[in-house]
């Protein structure tokens, strides 16, 4: 697999900004990338007042290589709600993956975007 990792620092921005990332999010993001061709999985990750990062798992390396170069062209809409591009976008190489116990059905719908922690 082939994994990619974008991510802007939030130093300095407010509760205002995070709100408006986890409803992009929950509202934009999450459902453009559900089922998606190459993509595996993607991950949307935040420390409010330190970072929002974005995590992709891509079935092959033209897929990645593919949504880098859009990247390039076309600006991301979280670059506009943070004010700045990304401070990271970083090519990795995916070892492994383990399913924990809790598996990996249902989670579609999980995460502080669509409700409290858990």
């Amino acid at each position: 697999m082939f994994g990619l990792t974008t991510r802007w620092s939030l130093e300095g921005t407010g509760t205002r900004v995070s709100d408006t990332l986890r409803d992009y999010v929950r509202d934009e993001s999450q459902p453009r990338f559900t089922g998606r061709p190459g993509l595996i999985e993607k991950i949307w990750t935040m420390k409010p007042g330190s970072f929002f990062a974005g995590t992709y798992l891509w079935a092959t390396e033209e897929a990645r290589r593919e949504f880098v170069a859009a990247l390039a062209t076309v600006p991301s809409k979280v670059t506009d709600i943070v004010g700045h591009g990304p401070d990271v976008v970083e090519e990795f190489e995916v070892l492994a993956v383990a399913e924990g116990g809790e598996g990996m059905d249902g989670l579609t719908k999980r995460g502080t975007a669509f409700g409290p922690a858990e």
